[in-house]
């Protein structure tokens, strides 16, 4: 009997080792998530200065607006783009600011510079982008600047959250309690 319960008790501590290490691995691999997520923000904003270098040399790869009005039908007057670009700088801040207050995790800001470089395209056709290069460039850098912050301060509380369960799991070999 005694033999039983001997092995028992050795084969019990080798699945809580198992346990710990097959943890202990899953919460590491989540920290390397977390830090590779945590410059998003800058590579979206690294994209939309590229984007605006290519705006301020007037899109030279791209087709002369007439071209492209003479396919596609007259732009909108950049009036309206500029109303529809205070609407969106403004959303797009509030969006951010609620995805920080909630805690939300959400991964992409690069959309932002699509729709950007879509304002950009917009002026560009409508023959105004030299007279809104300005306004495009400083709502870009508020919201990707915002929505950098908010996408770095998520990961990092997670990590710190992650390194707090790591050390809890070497201390006592199981997962803090849910709080």
């Amino acid at each position: 009997m005694i033999q039983s319960d001997d092995i028992s008790s050795a084969s019990s501590v080798e699945t809580q080792s198992d346990y710990t290490s097959k943890v202990r691995n899953e919460i590491e691999q989540e920290i390397k998530r977390l830090k590779f997520l945590s410059n998003r923000g800058l590579w979206a904003l690294s994209l939309f200065l590229i984007v605006c270098m290519l705006a301020w040399r007037d899109f030279s790869l791209l087709p002369l607006p007439d071209t492209v009005t003479a396919a596609l039908g007259a732009p909108p007057q950049p009036r309206f783009i500029s109303i529809m670009l205070v609407i969106y700088t403004f959303s797009a801040i509030t969006l951010s600011l609620s995805r920080i207050m909630g805690g939300i995790e959400h991964k992409s800001s690069f959309c932002h510079v699509a729709y950007l470089t879509c304002f950009f395209l917009f002026y560009h056709f409508a023959k105004a982008l030299d007279e809104n290069f300005w306004a495009v460039l400083g709502a870009g850098i508020t919201i990707l600047g915002v929505e950098s912050y908010r996408i770095w301060s998520f990961c990092s509380e997670n990590i710190t959250l992650k390194h707090e369960q790591l050390e809890h799991l070497v201390r006592t070999g199981q997962l803090p309690p849910v709080e």
